[in-house]
């Protein structure tokens, strides 16, 4: 049994890939301990699940995205945890993402722990999202970016979470790797299997954005293409999640619903246990991003897909890109240009009474994942 020690600079409140990477090296037999980053104070500082443990350092309210404030909350929080696990070293530290890969490299100088990284996205690229064209922005991107590369080949090993395979058109985050000489596992994150959900002829219909609410752009794209159906024709929407843009996305639909063009329900923060409810009345999933964040062509994939997928329900995603790939390839709904309202709004009417299925769940995904801790331990 090793002794782990999971790193993230969100408050896992909830995370996914996280908890589920967690409750696979419980079932192991190892003890994981997650050290996580409450920005906003909002949740509670210890929570015990499937096994495992989550600790929320809260250190003041730090915004997501924020330049000064934010790279100071970043560095405090690193620090307070690196004098945390410097007094009581674990076995192994388990990064995820780029900006907690300062934990693993002080434990790896000071006691010679060993490191994982795994790189669920570009997080060079999420400093750039509220301002693209900044110059500032673009060259704080590439420090970070260089930074990053130098850290992550320090790692005993890298997971990440997309790569293209044989029959995709376009690259994942392992390509992206690859060509700067960094080697990778992948692991998707996909759930595990579960029963669909049946879809009511008698229920409205309705279209779901759910997850970290971070793109302003991709849900005025949602109004739009729904905008251009007849009135009596159009499904409701419906908005779970917290994130960056949550305040701007939240107000521009309460002013939709307001006017009476578009039925919208609104929720907060969700756990995961929740999720079959949501998407209980849900017809399509909406899963476009505007391309210009920097990591949408790179290879990321949306969790909400794959959620949707193994309840049975399509999703609607960017073309041109490898979750377009994967989306079409494996029947999960429909790839669309991005700002092609036209498109978007034929791809939701065509998907309102289809279900999918998701013949690939977590079981393979898990495999590959133990094979790298088997290496290890």
């Amino acid at each position: 049994m090793a002794i782990i020690a999971m790193i993230v600079t969100n408050a896992c409140a909830p995370d996914p890939r996280v908890e589920r990477a967690a409750k696979w090296l419980v079932e192991e037999g190892h003890e994981v301990m997650i050290h996580a980053f409450d920005r906003s104070q909002s949740s509670p500082k210890s929570t015990e699940r499937n096994g495992f443990t989550i600790i929320r350092h809260q250190l003041g309210d730090i915004p997501y995205g924020g330049m000064v404030k934010t790279a100071f909350g970043l560095r405090k929080f690193r620090r307070k945890v690196i004098s945390t696990l410097i007094e009581s070293p674990p076995d192994l530290v388990y990064c995820h993402d780029a900006d907690t890969l300062k934990v693993g490299i002080s434990l790896r100088n000071r006691h010679s722990v060993p490191f994982i990284f795994d790189m669920h996205d570009l997080a060079h690229t999420w400093i750039l999202m509220p301002a693209p064209k900044s110059t500032i922005r673009k060259l704080l991107s590439r420090i970070m970016l260089k930074k990053m590369l130098r850290r992550a080949d320090l790692a005993t090993q890298i997971i990440t979470s997309s790569g293209a395979g044989e029959d995709h058109d376009h690259p994942g985050f392992k390509q992206w790797l690859s060509a700067r000489g960094l080697e990778s596992t992948v692991v998707e994150n996909r759930p595990a299997a579960t029963n669909p959900l049946h879809l009511s002829q008698e229920l409205e219909w309705r279209v779901a954005h759910i997850g970290r609410l971070r793109d302003l752009k991709a849900i005025e794209l949602l109004v739009d293409a729904i905008m251009l159906m007849p009135i009596a024709e159009r499904p409701s929407i419906s908005i779970a999640g917290e994130g960056t843009k949550a305040q701007k996305i939240k107000s521009l639909l309460q002013k939709i619903q307001d006017s009476g063009e578009i039925n919208v329900e609104i929720k907060g923060h969700f756990n995961q246990s929740e999720l079959g409810e949501i998407l209980a009345e849900v017809n399509v999933m909406f899963a476009m991003y505007n391309p210009m964040r920097g990591n949408i062509k790179q290879g990321a994939l949306p969790v909400k897909m794959f959620d949707a997928a193994v309840h049975g329900i399509p999703s609607i995603v960017n073309s041109n890109c490898l979750m377009g790939d994967i989306c079409t390839k494996e029947g999960l709904g429909l790839a669309v240009a991005w700002d092609d309202a036209e498109a978007l709004k034929n791809a939701l009417i065509s998907l309102k009474q289809e279900r999918v299925k998701l013949e690939r769940t977590s079981t393979s995904e898990k495999d590959k994942f133990v094979a790298v801790f088997n290496d290890l331990f």
